[in-house]
């Protein structure tokens, strides 16, 4: 046996000896979604990022372990609730969505977008800009949050939106920190 991968696979099961594991993602890979400016949604130059699996907790306890995560990195403004079931987009801050019951089809990127499911234990990464909507869901529970606590705006793609919408989004930072990974991973890496 190749003795790197043992010592790191041996290292991987000590830490899930003395982890619980519903505190630590499953799947630390984001999937990553690119989407042009269609006339109407902005969209933005970050990809949206999609951790599938991300956690473990569902339901009440899953809300509240979501909650105390996104604070931790300083992602806070939370609530409670779905996704719309109308396009929009926020300009004056970037979201994240932590998906802690039931599923849902999501249209993300306006009407030329991609249709993803959601489910349980999945984190959505909203850059400020891209169209979301749910199509249709089962029991859907989200926790959404905004770095720095952000105060968000409701834009749907109407005339007289933009150009106000493009100059906000235009001058977000980049978050401190992934509202999942941390300060040195994730969007930090990615959006840079």
């Amino acid at each position: 046996m190749n003795r790197k991968k043992f010592i790191t696979t041996a290292g991987q099961l000590g830490l899930a000896i003395f982890l619980p594991t519903s505190t630590w993602a499953t799947d630390q890979q984001s999937e990553q979604l690119l989407f042009d400016d269609d006339g109407k949604i902005p969209n933005s130059k970050y990809p949206l990022l999609l951790y599938k699996n991300a956690f473990k907790e569902r339901s009440n306890s899953g809300a509240s372990w979501l909650e105390k995560k996104f604070a931790e990195n300083n992602w806070t403004n939370s609530w409670r609730n779905g996704i719309y079931s109308f396009h929009h987009y926020h300009s004056t801050s970037h979201e994240v969505l932590g998906v802690y019951s039931g599923s849902a089809l999501v249209h993300l990127g306006g009407e030329q977008g991609e249709k993803v499911n959601v489910e349980a234990g999945d984190i959505i990464i909203i850059p400020a800009g891209v169209g979301h909507k749910n199509l249709g869901g089962k029991n859907l529970g989200v926790v959404g949050a905004y770095p720095d606590g952000r105060s968000w705006d409701i834009k749907k793609g109407l005339p007289g939106e933009r150009p106000k919408a493009d100059e906000n989004i235009a001058a977000l930072p980049i978050p401190s920190a992934d509202p999942l990974l941390g300060a040195t991973d994730g969007l930090r890496k990615i959006w840079v």
